[in-house]
């Protein structure tokens, strides 16, 4: 790290853009390598619990973070997420590669928004998964003029809650929404969004958009 700090100062002293391009270079990797290491005396040697907005999970990738999965097997992945928006006959209209890990709820309102730039009007309908289920996004969606809104509860429903999500139009919205599950395993594996090889969090949201 002093070696890296040394060579910076001394490239920075000379005129060609060659070298200043080489001192851009190690001043962009020395914080990220002086962050693993204070990681790393944090976590091993004083046994603390660093937070994940803390770490760096990798030096040439630093916007990546951890994604916990509920899944059997798939406890923990690397990457990031994204949120697609899907309308009749599986066209993907909108798409956005996420600032952050946690629920996706507060993302809803702008999904609707897209549509309505797209489209001129509101949807009639409207479904996601549980993650983007709020009480708020329910009003939103009502008042933007979405007249049938099947987002499902999430944590424990009410007998009145059951009654809404057991109407025979909710259950053909939620089943519309399973099959997404179907098209995102198709850009997964057809169009590459399993992996980004492009570099960078403007080189992740490239090859989103291309997939």
């Amino acid at each position: 790290m002093a070696q890296a700090g040394r060579v910076a100062g001394a490239l920075r002293q000379r005129a060609d853009a060659r070298s200043h391009r080489l001192a851009d270079k190690l001043e962009h990797f020395v914080p990220l390598v002086k962050q693993c290491i204070d990681q790393a005396v944090r976590r091993v040697l004083r046994k603390e619990q660093v937070p994940a907005s803390e770490k760096v999970l990798s030096l040439f990738e630093p916007h990546t973070m951890i994604i916990t999965r509920h899944k059997i097997g798939k406890l923990r992945e690397f990457g990031r997420k994204i949120l697609l928006d899907e309308v009749d006959g599986g066209i993907i209209s909108r798409y956005e590669v996420l600032s952050e890990v946690g629920r996706e709820h507060p993302h809803l309102p702008e999904s609707i928004e897209g549509y309505r730039e797209r489209f001129g009007k509101a949807p009639e309908l409207l479904t996601a998964d549980r993650g983007l289920y709020s009480k708020a996004n329910e009003q939103i969606a009502k008042k933007a003029g979405i007249r049938r809104v099947a987002l499902p509860h999430s944590g424990r429903p009410t007998k009145k809650r059951k009654e809404y999500e057991r109407q025979r139009w909710f259950r053909r919205a939620f089943a519309f929404r399973a099959g997404i599950e179907g098209r995102i395993s198709v850009l997964r594996r057809g169009y590459s969004l399993e992996r980004c090889p492009h570099h960078g969090e403007d080189g992740m949201g490239r090859w989103v958009g291309w997939g």
